[in-house]
């Protein structure tokens, strides 16, 4: 129920959905090392995108569809795929937005277009519930994000997003060294302080999901989802008194329904 709720709340931040998705024993400890057998797979490049767009988009992705199957010219041919990838990331449909973004680099082989394909991987593999093809899809964006970073090696967004794919693979610490090698080059980077904080909720660290989420929300109090979590590992300390102040904080914050609604029910849990 916890975790639901978190989801529910969190549901524009990816990195929430990410986080709940993963088995608990993922990460035990911020310096302990577990196990996953499961090695990421290799994305299948040899079929082409199948889910269907919704409907008010079909009319554009049938466009462009059309016109890059029917171009022969490589340069045409990529400017296609790269305006549908936009077209599907658009639409939410982020596996075969990602798909086209990484045959636009076959022509284009820029970090613009690389950082394409591995958001667009990225964004997939958060939404991606079977862990196979959560696996498959974090490797590919690792597979970007590595080339993005063999050119631009401080890229700090990069960093944090290839971090978080490694929570699903035999190697979770790597990504959790990761983290900290940002918060090494910039204290106070509130990507890194949330996944942080974020791994350490899940993984029933809430002392130190206190310290990184209060370091976070003393650099930006409006961050939402870290208002959030933080009364949560309030909450799940004993700390009742200080979680129910959080959780009216957030109410008073954002008037969302669905954020309301979450807060309340974690307010009835506290009485």
């Amino acid at each position: 129920m916890l975790k639901t709720r978190i989801i529910l709340v969190a549901v524009c931040a990816l990195l929430v959905l990410l986080l709940f998705q993963l088995p608990k024993s993922v990460v035990s400890n911020e310096n302990e090392l577990t196990e996953n057998t499961d090695q990421p797979a290799n994305a299948d490049k040899g079929k082409q995108p199948h889910m269907e767009a919704p409907a008010e988009l079909k009319g554009k992705i049938g466009q462009f569809r059309t016109l890059w199957q029917e171009t022969a010219e490589k340069e045409k041919k990529a400017i296609f795929a790269d305006s549908l990838g936009t077209w599907y990331a658009n639409a939410g449909i982020f596996d075969s937005s990602a798909w086209f973004f990484e045959e636009s680099t076959t022509f284009f082989n820029n970090v613009e277009s690389w950082r394409k394909a591995g958001d667009s991987y990225y964004q997939a593999y958060t939404f991606a519930l079977d862990a196979k093809k959560q696996q498959a899809l974090a490797s590919k964006a690792q597979e970007f994000y590595n080339k993005i970073l063999s050119v631009k090696a401080n890229d700090l967004e990069v960093k944090n997003n290839l971090a978080m794919t490694y929570l699903s693979s035999n190697n979770p610490m790597q990504g959790i060294l990761m983290l900290r090698e940002v918060l090494t080059v910039d204290a106070k980077n509130e990507t890194a302080l949330f996944n942080l904080g974020m791994l350490s909720v899940q993984s029933g660290q809430f002392e130190n999901a206190i310290e990184r989420l209060n370091t976070l929300i003393g650099i930006n109090p409006q961050h939402i989802q870290a208002q959030l979590l933080l009364g949560v590992a309030y909450m799940q300390t004993g700390n009742n008194a200080k979680a129910k102040s959080q959780f009216e904080k957030v109410k008073d914050m954002d008037k969302d329904p669905a954020v309301q609604a979450t807060v309340d029910s974690y307010l009835k849990d506290l009485k």
